[in-house]
């Protein structure tokens, strides 16, 4: 405790050793540390379920509307497939129910952002003019650009490590990844 009374110092944030994926410990046969959930599965036949009323999966949440809300220059802003895309991959790790979705569409609308601001660096170059000395100045969206992508990269890292502690089947490379797949797409 400081002289002015406040608790101060402590662990660090992220500091020390990582966790091993769930993958990992299973695999290694490290019992202790991994838990898994195994859940009964009842056998039934089709007679059983006569009365039954047909059951319609729900496979993505809806996203809200400000993910696909118009833009200024009248294209939709696009967050809303960059939500169903990160769902569906976390929907096939297993891991869709582990993920807050309003962290998912954090990623989504940072991404989007994202690719917006690159959007008009591309049409407006990396200078502009000031506005009252008519001087060359750096295009502010190339900043904006930048700050979004980290912000992405940073709940895209929260995400990817429920997945990493979480799934139960190993991650065998990029191929898959919604950050390499959107980093190929070209923006709208």
């Amino acid at each position: 405790m400081a002289k002015d009374g406040t608790l101060r110092g402590g662990r660090r944030v992220r500091a020390g050793s990582k966790p091993d994926a769930l993958a990992d410990k299973i695999i290694e046969g490290k019992a202790e540390g991994a838990k898994v959930m195994d859940l009964p599965i009842a056998d039934l036949d089709g007679e059983e379920i006569n009365g039954a009323a047909d059951m319609i999966g729900n496979d993505c949440p809806k996203p809200h509307d400000y993910l696909s809300a118009l833009q200024r220059d009248g294209k939709p802003l696009g967050a809303d497939e960059i939500y169903k895309e990160m769902w569906l991959w976390l929907k096939d790790r297993g891991c869709e129910k582990l993920v807050n979705p309003m962290l998912i569409e954090s990623f989504a609308l940072s991404y989007a952002r994202y690719v917006q601001c690159e959007n008009a660096v591309s049409s407006f170059g990396l200078l502009g003019k000031h506005p009252t000395t008519g001087a060359a100045i750096a295009n502010p969206f190339v900043t904006m650009a930048q700050s979004y992508h980290k912000q992405a990269n940073l709940v895209y890292y929260e995400i990817f490590d429920v997945v990493k502690a979480n799934c139960t089947t190993a991650y065998n490379g990029l191929s898959e990844d919604p950050m390499e797949k959107l980093l190929q797409r070209k923006g709208n």
